[in-house]
């Protein structure tokens, strides 16, 4: 079988999960990317991957596939559009479009009934909305990693964080949405176009306003009575989300569950990797078989407790020490640390996700357990920034 994987910047859930899992599954892989030079290990060819005609060039010209995927958010619509021409399972390149595009998300889940969240686009040249409703959190229309995502009190706050945004940013379309208050959490799907099943969520533990990093991840299970993952699955399901992998947060308001995003993708910042270990299922081959037209099952219920742990530099300096790769098990709990900079490295803080020196992974028998575990990692093992 031969998969065509398009991907743009490498990263650990290409590299160290999705290629081996097809290798696992049989497949000769092809990987289309605008970078060739920066992977290793694996048959590249140069592609304009955000180009669909250029995708669909490239493949023409080689071996015959079998499946076409992608797990980045920006080429999800590109790479539907793509397998949809040679005939292949894939997913609806306007549920990739409506997902990334927070606006276009808004108004299809309000036309559809499922929810209104106040919103504005804001595009370049456009005067500042006069109307809006104090306080609103601005950010990218097609944004990721909390990259630009600030909290604004009024109005004046809100044309200094539009102008900040668009000369990191120019030609950027922006939205401005009420604040959505209340705890943020995910839910982990995955669909074969037939039946969309429940993988699990998880409680996401922000950084302090008017920014929003993701700190922390704790494992989520659904809890006795109505469940707020019905409405997330009527979000989907108005959205057209219904194969491969999607990733969505949403806020439990006082008004009841509200959207933040739908990511037309499996989690990342090694999510991914805990989702499959918590779960004891084989994740990312579960996600290329669908690509492949294998039916997804029900995945088994999960027992324990997992947590994604982002170390972050709470201050500008460089890097004096930093724990590298460590795989552990201590008293039941299985933890991984992954180290993103190195020491040395200079750090100027961005107030996103990419402010991260490494991220700790743990499962184990309960929260007590696995808190243990990285509280005691992080003592014996520290990032010194100077």
């Amino acid at each position: 079988m031969r998969l065509y994987i398009t991907a743009l910047n490498p990263n650990e859930s290409v590299t160290g999960g999705f290629l081996p899992a097809a290798r696992a599954l049989g497949c000769e892989v092809t990987l289309l990317t605008d970078q060739p030079e920066r992977y290793s290990g694996v048959e590249t060819l140069r592609t304009d991957v955000r180009d669909v005609r250029s995708v669909v060039d490239t493949i023409a010209r080689h071996h015959p596939p079998d499946a076409i995927f992608s797990n980045s958010d920006h080429l999800q619509p590109e790479t539907a559009l793509a397998a949809d021409y040679f005939g292949l399972p894939a997913k609806d390149w306007r549920a990739c479009l409506t997902a990334k595009n927070k606006a276009l998300m808004r108004r299809r889940l309000q036309a559809a009934g499922v929810e209104t969240v106040r919103s504005v686009r804001i595009a370049p040249g456009d005067p500042m909305p006069a109307d809006l409703a104090y306080p609103v959190v601005v950010k990218p229309r097609e944004g990721v990693a909390s990259e630009d995502v600030v909290l604004v009190a009024d109005g004046s706050d809100l044309a200094r964080a539009v102008s900040g945004i668009r000369a990191r940013r120019p030609g950027t379309t922006l939205v401005a949405e009420e604040y959505l208050d209340g705890p943020l959490h995910t839910l982990e799907t995955l669909g074969d176009g037939r039946a969309l099943h429940v993988l699990g969520g998880f409680r996401t533990t922000l950084g302090p306003l008017p920014y929003f990093v993701e700190e922390r991840l704790d494992w989520d299970p659904v809890s006795p009575g109505p469940s707020p993952h019905e409405h997330v699955l009527r979000a989907l399901s108005a959205m057209g989300v219904g194969f491969g992998a999607c990733h969505t947060e949403y806020v439990l308001t006082g008004r009841g569950p509200r959207i933040v995003e739908v990511n037309y993708r499996v989690i990342g910042d090694t999510c991914d990797f805990l989702l499959a270990e918590i779960l004891g299922i084989p994740l990312f081959e579960w996600i290329l078989g669908v690509h492949l037209g294998d039916p997804v099952t029900a995945p088994p219920r999960a027992t324990g407790h997992g947590a994604a742990v982002s170390v972050i530099a709470g201050r500008a300096g460089v890097i004096k020490e930093a724990p590298g790769e460590v795989t552990e098990t201590l008293g039941g709990v299985r933890l991984h640390h992954r180290p993103l900079r190195s020491p040395g490295d200079t750090v100027e803080p961005t107030h996103t996700n990419r402010d991260y020196l490494g991220i700790i992974r743990a499962t184990g028998p309960d929260a007590n357990a696995v808190n243990q575990a990285i509280d005691a990692f992080r003592v014996r093992c520290p990032w010194v920034v100077q």
